[in-house]
């Protein structure tokens, strides 16, 4: 479910849906005789790249997303932990590891230890998969090793390595954390479909949103892949969202999480 999942959702991102819907219209105009629906397909994907590259419309629709949950600052609660979601890498001997991360996971991974930083006694989590990568390292880990290059003692971190997902991050996070204060760190986009997991979860974890993309500063009018990704994000989380619904009217997240297997965190 996990991959078929995966597969799907990149099928459906803006630009490999579009191009599909242009390669499509290439075929019906080469090998058959309707010309009129070969020109409509190939209009679609054209028109399509270009609204989807074009800050204007990105923007608008990117801004109200990030824009749910506001920058943490600071709070006056003890906090016990602060828990980053992993986001993508490469493994390469040749890169150093600020490379091998993905620039999401280091601008999520940077927020996450300044915070860490404010709270003398907290903890820091830090969750990715690494199960379908031959490299032996989980996403997790690799995160762990950039934080303490960067100072942090490892006694002071925690791994969640086998969550695949949001839900299940959320859902041992909760064996975890218990009643416990956390602070979640995630992008900015990402930030209110992870509490609603947490939330089902039955923690109340401070938010703290970081990686933002739209700015309210208008920048071009050109299309550019800069602004396509921003579709992409949004279409993603769309997606996501509408998952969401889906799976927590067909099934119960606390009974099938209590069937799952509990899997403690690693430590270093």
């Amino acid at each position: 479910m996990f991959i078929l999942k995966k597969i799907i959702s990149a099928l459906l991102m803006p630009l490999p849906f579009l191009l599909l819907v242009g390669v499509i219209g290439l075929c019906v105009l080469w090998f058959t005789r309707r010309k009129k629906l070969a020109s409509i397909l190939v209009s679609i994907s054209l028109i399509g790249i270009f609204l989807c590259s074009f800050q204007p419309l990105t923007t608008s629709l990117l801004r109200p997303l990030e824009q749910e949950n506001a920058a943490f600052v600071s709070t006056t609660k003890p906090i016990s932990y602060v828990m980053v979601l992993g986001s993508g890498q490469v493994i390469d001997k040749t890169f150093p590891i600020t490379s091998e991360l993905s620039p999401t996971a280091i601008t999520r991974l940077v927020e996450g230890i300044r915070i860490f930083r404010m709270y003398p006694g907290a903890k820091l989590i830090l969750s990715g998969y690494g199960g379908m990568a031959s490299h032996g390292i989980s996403h997790a880990r690799l995160m762990a090793h950039l934080a303490i290059a960067l100072g942090v003692d490892k006694r002071d971190i925690l791994l969640f390595e086998s969550t695949k997902d949001t839900k299940e991050e959320a859902f041992q996070a909760a064996d975890v954390v218990k009643d416990k204060n956390m602070i979640l760190v995630t992008s900015a986009s990402q930030m209110s479909r992870a509490l609603y997991y947490f939330h089902q979860a039955g923690l109340q974890p401070i938010a703290a949103p970081t990686n933002f993309k739209a700015s309210n500063q208008m920048r071009s009018l050109i299309p550019d892949s800069t602004y396509l990704t921003q579709m992409e994000i949004v279409e993603h989380e769309r997606l996501g969202q509408l998952w969401q619904r889906i799976t927590s009217k067909l099934l119960n997240p606390k009974i099938e999480h209590q069937q799952a297997e509990k899997v403690k965190p690693e430590t270093l």
